[in-house]
């Protein structure tokens, strides 16, 4: 089988140096919040230049702390995409907010700037954009409108890591940006993480203590907080593959330049769109065809693994039909989740295993392939 992504393959190029830091962890007697996680915070702090980087538990509890800090709850709306991992919406929810949703562009499946700005209530206070599979979201055109109508700005950046938009890494281009952890991200851990990346003091003292039960002195609490802190363990992984990630990217860089050159001229295949001033980092290599299903099932056939990404939009879910929307509402998004799926691609991928996708592709999109 070749797989979407191979975390066998991964981790098995660093299994010498984790075994040996785990050894390191054990013996040391510090399992959460120990110096290998300020290590790391202080690692990505630098890299991204900000001047906070807070570990948490992970992706999801990266945006439930943001929105929490920055002091949004009941009766506020938070505008973000509808296509897009269901975490961006449930953390708006979790904090007692309303998410509203703003369609896509269908180039690059990031937030619309001008449907954001269509949303724009009395209630609303911030947009939290998605750099979804890995491309930076429109970020000029959005800090623009939420400098104009006074919002806060969260970037989900838990696809994205390594990513950057007109030279600046993503992290650093917005209020505060999310990051996870979770083991098939681009910089990933053997479990579940993430890391929260701002330049504001306030903000960032303010998260640090949610993620500890709302105390910044032991046993003495000023306020209700979470159980949201980074373990050792998973600290002493990422800095391992902190090293590694800019030589990941550019692998899965150099593999979507291979799949864009042969494939191109499928007529039954759209490649991704990679817009100007950035650099997309290809968390997922996504394509679409009105020919999915077909070309999923030769695949299989061929013990070649892919996904659809992502089958219904968020404000279809039913857990969301209380907000109204209904199937039309979302044009650009809901025709995208009909024809999106995602095809092999990580680091590991070998150029040998990628010419036989791309020859299945071949074959089932209808081009020659001269590969």
């Amino acid at each position: 089988m070749i797989n979407l992504v191979d975390l066998k393959r991964q981790f098995e190029s660093v299994k010498k140096e984790i075994l040996q830091e785990i050894d390191e962890v054990i013996a040391s007697g510090q399992y959460i919040l120990g110096p290998r996680v300020k290590e790391l915070e202080e690692r990505i702090e630098k890299r991204i230049g900000v001047s906070d980087a807070i570990a948490v538990a992970n992706g999801t509890d990266a945006l439930v702390l943001t929105l929490d800090a920055l002091g949004i709850g009941k009766g506020d709306e938070v505008i973000t995409t509808p296509f897009t991992f269901f975490a961006s919406a449930e953390a708006i929810s979790r904090v007692g907010a309303v998410p509203v949703f703003a369609d896509i562009n269908p180039l690059t499946y990031n937030i619309d700037p001008s449907e954001v700005e269509r949303k724009i209530t009395s209630a609303t206070k911030a947009i939290i954009p998605v750099h979804l599979f890995g491309q930076p979201a429109d970020m000029n055109e959005i800090m623009e409108i939420a400098k104009k109508h006074h919002l806060y700005v969260i970037e989900d950046a838990c696809q994205a890591f390594g990513s950057t938009y007109n030279n600046q890494p993503v992290g650093s281009l917005a209020d505060a940006a999310c990051f996870s952890f979770f083991p098939t991200k681009n910089l990933g851990t053997m479990g579940d993480g993430g890391i929260i990346t701002t330049s504001n003091k306030e903000l960032a003292e303010n998260i640090r203590k949610l993620r500890t039960h709302g105390s910044t002195q032991k046993y003495f609490h000023d306020r209700i907080g979470y159980n949201s802190r980074l373990d050792e363990i998973h600290a002493a992984i990422l800095l391992i593959n902190l090293e590694k990630i800019d030589e990941w990217n550019e692998n899965r860089r150099n593999l979507a330049k291979r799949y864009q050159q042969y494939l191109q001229n499928s007529p039954h295949i759209k490649l991704p769109f990679e817009a100007d001033n950035r650099t997309h980092i290809y968390h997922l290599f996504c394509v679409e065809s009105v020919m999915r299903e077909e070309i999923m099932d030769e695949l299989s056939k061929s013990q070649i693994q892919s996904g659809v990404y992502y089958p219904l939009c968020l404000h279809l879910q039913e857990v969301y039909a209380f907000l109204g929307y209904k199937k039309g509402d979302m044009p650009q998004s809901e025709s995208v989740s009909e024809r999106l799926f995602a095809i092999p691609m990580h680091p590991f991928l070998t150029e040998d295993e990628q010419d036989k996708i791309i020859s299945i592709l071949c074959k089932t999109g209808g081009v020659k392939n001269d590969n």
